[in-house]
């Protein structure tokens, strides 16, 4: 189950970080207008990251390895923020911009994370 989720969560997380990085601009527009997102997408936007994240969590919680543990954490990650987005969606639309420095910090995040997902699994496999 680790292999099957990080070939899965290790792609995205890197194309995400690589989004980040090549089109920061573009991702700095789209969170600083997170305020004026529509309610039902803001909704569909947690009931998606919580669907996934439980959806991991559910099927695969496993800390033995540090593979195993990166992708627990990436389900807990999605969980918890959909929840959020659910519960307090209003606090989550007001987030303050990340800024040149925050979007540059997730992005290398996701690109490692991402990156060892994709490493990982062909490691054990």
């Amino acid at each position: 189950m680790t292999e099957t989720i990080a070939r899965i969560a290790g792609p995205y997380l890197l194309l995400t970080g690589l989004g980040f990085l090549l089109s920061a601009g573009f991702y700095a527009r789209m969170i600083a207008g997170q305020a004026r997102t529509d309610p039902v997408t803001l909704n569909l936007s947690g009931a998606a990251h919580f669907i996934v994240g439980m959806t991991v969590l559910v099927n695969h919680f496993a800390w033995s390895t540090a593979l195993e543990a990166a992708v627990t954490l990436v389900g807990a990650a999605a969980a918890l923020k959909g929840a959020g987005l659910i519960v307090l969606p209003e606090m989550a639309a007001r987030s303050p911009a990340l800024g040149k420095n925050g979007l540059r910090f997730s992005s290398l995040a996701f690109v490692a994370i991402g990156s060892y997902c994709v490493m990982g699994y062909r490691l054990i496999g």
